[in-house]
């Protein structure tokens, strides 16, 4: 286990357990106590956790990691989907992208499709987000058109959030809109733990001929605070194997066409 992937394992159990100690951690990740040490401090000082006699509690940790933290998990299934849901896209389309682990692997996917690359005078694909991280990887593209939402950056997810970004939304009109969720329910629809990254989303939907919501197993069926959208204004779910057939079956029953990778 690297350094990375233990960080989040800690800052997990922290978020669920509140306290754990050095003991405790380096027997779960199997390795020694001076690592978790190390690793404890290391998270001390980007303010993440706080030391305490022998272990470490929770420093404000919730259940929403930063980004850079949730990188490692079921990377191979964010990375299948990503290749999927890049794969509706044509040449010329003017795509949305919210902030996320898994809209993160779509606009890799997009930034490395030969047939996107449009010739000298024609269309360029177009890219609106309000996702920093992806913004910066995408801008070093000369076959892709970038366009940032304004607002104000939450560190969380790296997604501007606020009402800054509603003048911009709302003069533009997208093909297609990929938007990454933190749970999605046949009943319930389409939702986010933050309800600023949720009002920011539906703009984005409200604003697309197409929605394609792009979900890990781990986000079929599951609850989130803040809706973005009802289920009958999502076109498509891109998901991995690991989500039941009588789940997607439940999804397709409710207009939604299920792409499985």
């Amino acid at each position: 286990m690297d350094r990375y992937a233990r960080w989040n394992t800690l800052l997990e159990i922290l978020a669920s357990d509140g306290r754990i100690t050095v003991e405790e951690a380096a027997a779960r990740m199997h390795v020694s106590q001076a690592t978790i040490r190390r690793d404890f401090d290391q998270l001390t000082q980007q303010q993440m956790i706080t030391r305490t006699r022998g272990g470490a509690v929770a420093n404000g940790v919730s259940y929403d990691l930063p980004l850079r933290y949730k990188s490692a998990k079921r990377i191979d299934e964010k990375h299948r989907i990503g290749e999927a849901a890049a794969a509706l896209v044509g040449p010329g389309m003017v795509v949305g992208l919210n902030g996320g682990t898994t809209t993160t692997e779509v606009a890799r996917s997009l930034a490395t499709r030969p047939e996107l690359v449009t010739q000298s005078g024609t269309t360029p694909l177009t890219i609106v987000t309000n996702a920093l991280n992806i913004a910066n990887e995408m801008i070093v593209r000369p076959h892709v058109k970038v366009v940032v939402v304004g607002g104000v950056v939450r560190p969380q997810s790296y997604e501007l959030i606020g009402p800054l970004a509603a003048p911009i939304l709302r003069e533009i009109t997208l093909d297609v809109v990929f938007l990454g969720v933190d749970a999605i329910d046949v009943r319930l629809g389409a939702a986010a733990h933050h309800e600023g990254e949720a009002a920011i989303n539906a703009l984005m939907a409200a604003r697309a001929r197409r929605i394609v919501i792009i979900a890990d197993g781990s986000k079929i069926g599951g609850h989130a605070f803040a809706r973005i959208c009802p289920i009958e204004k999502v076109h498509t779910l891109v998901t991995d194997t690991s989500v039941a057939r009588e789940v997607t079956d439940e999804f397709e029953t409710a207009g939604v066409t299920v792409v499985r990778v």
